[in-house]
This record gives structure tokens, sequence and C-alpha cells, in this order.
């Protein structure tokens, strides 16, 4: 078995969106890197996960020129419906924070315009890439190692590494316990998510009802994604078929909801997690091997994008110019924005899921929730303030 050992400027583990942003954004800086993927490039450009960027997020592929190619037929959200108990409420989203809009785009077809953007740009995208292992980073000159398809042992020396690969990938394993704090909460929420090729909503809907909560999310022009409050211990086999399709009729207050076939069903860890600080030496982590946020407001690959954009500003400043002020500030600027947003995802998980059901939320945190409910309709400056945290600043 041979070796072969190379040098770059930033190795890049992970190629989901936080990783595939910072490489995209690093090509158009000049920083020199290699991005490493466990997965093929089929399974990664066919990973279903959700797909709404906050108007923040959609900001940093418009400063960054990217946004033409990125989101191009990629509509606005403008509009979200809160059905409660059958009863439809609309907010503009637009015309309560200034204008400002978020874009709806399935998560895999953003990461297909991402790869192929560096790729066409002559960025090292390399899939299939097994075993690899971040070494050294506490020091002067980390270096990554991996296992390419045909057994070769690659060695890349570089200036720093970024962990883009995830709660579960080997950068967030390869900190010592010791020198991070690290924030966990189990929301006690359990959470189905079904695709089906199903006609979309007109909007994105919540809705809230005695049967508990469920949502239901574009996914393209001929499928919808949904989701369904469930036991914290069920399971998609719990779920046939014919009860998914009851339940949603049940919850969305739609006898005549159109249904298709079902393509996945799959369960939603409701928790949060957070590790303080963000970095390693000179591992930077972004994204999910950062923090985990709730679905409840879309956050998640939002945050993991605004990671990238102030890493790739950090990385471009160290390299070019020589100054790390901006690499030691990242965490603190990151978790900032991570604590802000995972406050805003608990108070609406709290507030959509209250409201339903009183079985475990009980009556009295039932009848706050009506309350904050019902504010956010009777109150222009409830309205305000939940349109400003929702589409992002």
């Amino acid at each position: 078995m041979s070796g072969m050992r190379e040098s770059t400027q930033v190795v890049i583990i992970g190629a989901g969106p936080a990783g595939l942003t910072l490489a995209n954004l690093l090509r158009r800086t000049g920083v020199a890197c290699v991005v490493l993927e466990r997965q093929s490039r089929s399974y990664v450009e066919k990973r279903q996960r959700a797909g709404v960027l906050d108007h923040s997020a959609t900001q940093v592929f418009e400063e960054w020129g990217l946004a033409d190619t990125l989101l191009v037929g990629v509509p606005n959200d403008s509009t979200l419906e809160f059905r409660i108990d059958g009863e439809p409420h609309y907010l503009d989203l637009p015309a309560l924070s200034g204008g400002r809009a978020g874009r709806i785009i399935p998560q895999q077809l953003l990461v297909t315009r991402l790869v192929s953007t560096f790729l066409d740009a002559g960025g090292d995208l390399r899939f299939d890439a097994d075993e690899v292992t971040p070494h050294d980073v506490n020091g002067d000159r980390p270096k990554v190692t991996y296992r390419d398809p045909a057994g070769t042992v690659h060695e890349i020396a570089c200036d720093y590494v970024a962990g883009c690969d995830g709660h579960h990938g080997v950068s967030r394993a390869g900190v010592p316990a010791t020198a991070v704090t690290t924030y966990s909460f189990d929301h006690e929420i359990g959470w189905i998510t079904v695709l089906a090729d199903a006609p979309p909503p007109r909007h994105p809907l919540f809705a809230i009802s005695s049967q508990g909560f469920a949502a239901q999310f574009p996914r393209g022009p001929a499928a919808s994604r949904f989701y369904l409050q469930c036991a914290q211990d069920g399971t998609p086999s719990d779920w046939s078929d014919e009860r998914v399709w009851r339940q949603l009729r049940l919850r969305l207050g739609d006898e005549a909801l159109p249904t298709g076939p079902i393509t996945e069903k799959a369960v939603v860890e409701m928790r949060s997690f957070v590790l303080d600080p963000m970095r390693y030496g000179r591992l930077f982590l972004v994204g999910d091997a950062a923090h985990i946020i709730t679905p409840m407001g879309g956050k998640g690959m939002n945050l993991a994008i605004g990671d990238a954009n102030v890493l790739a500003h950090a990385l471009r400043k160290a390299l070019d110019d020589g100054d790390e002020s901006e690499l030691h500030d990242y965490s603190a600027v990151r978790l900032k924005k991570v604590w802000n947003q995972q406050e805003f995802s608990r108070w609406l998980t709290e507030m959509t899921h209250d409201a339903g059901n009183a079985t475990q939320a009980g009556t009295f945190r039932r009848q706050l929730a009506r309350a904050r409910l019902d504010r956010l309709f009777t109150s222009r400056p409830a309205a305000h303030a939940f349109a400003d945290l929702l589409t992002g600043d």
C-alpha cells in the first residue's frame, strides 16, 4: 500500500452546505483548499434535508456573487400560514420585516449547485474519502489523512482545518472534552417527517390542533415535506401510510388534503447542542459540527452558511494579511448568533407544541401558548419581532 503527501492552505472535512459554502467562498478569495467527503457524489446530491434559506443566508450568496448561479428559479418565501384548529392565519413576512424574505430551496438542489459551481471553478473536491482523520490540529502545522477508493493513503499538510462534517463527524470527535464546554437540551418531543409526491401547499404551513402539531412545506412543484408530532420514542414503523394521511387531515384541518406516494419516512431528533468554543487550535468547527438546533424556524442550514461566511473572511485575512484577529473572534461572533437562534427555535417549539395537545404540556402551559399565538395576529409589534427573527437579519 503506497502513500501520497501533499499540501494546501485549508482542508475542509465534509461536503454538506457548510463545507461546500466555505469551499466556494474560499475559492473566490484565492485561498487554496481541498474538500474531503466520506460519501459518494450521488449520495451527497440526493440526500434530503430541510430547504429554507433565510434573508441573511441569501445575502451571503448575493454578496459573494453566487446568487445568480445558486438561486436561479428559486421562489421567495414570503407568506407563512398558521392553521389553528383548522382556521387559517397568515403572516406577510416581507411586510413585517422591512422587505426581507428568504428562499424555498430543497437542500439537495442547493448542494448540487454548490458542488457544480466549485468543480466548474477548478475546485478540489474528493468524494469517497475513507478514514478521514485530522492530526496535530493544536500545533503549528496540522495535517489530514484519508484513504481513497483505490486504497491509497493520502496525507495533506495545511495551515488550517475546517470541520464541516456534522454532529457525528470526526472533526467534533477529535476535540478533547476538556477543551470545550458542551451544552445540550432534549426538547422531549418526537417528530416523524414524511416526504410525499403530493401537491405542495400554497404557503409554508404550521398547524396546531388538539391532535398535535403538524407542518407542510413545498419540496418542488409536485412534492411536499410533512412533519408530525409523535411520541418521543416513535419510529417510522409506527406510522402506516393510512395513519399518516389520517392524522395529517385531522391536524391540518383539511379533509380533502391531496395524497400521493410516500417516498420517505424518518425520525427527526428534537434536540439542541452547542459547543463552546467552536475551535480547537487550528481546527474550526462549522455548522452541525458545532451546534444542532431543532428544525423549528429552519435555522440549521442558515447558521451553517453564516458560519462559513465569517470563517471565509477570517481565513483570507489570516492567510493573505497574516492577521489572525478575526479567526480569534470567530467563535464568539458566531456563538452570539447561535444562541439567539437557539432561543427563537425553543420559543417557537414551545408555542406551537404546547398550544396543541395538552396531555404533555398541561392545561396551564397550553393556555400560555395560545396567548402567544393570539398575540402574533393581534399585536403588530409582536408580529414584527417574530418576522425579524424568522427571516433573519
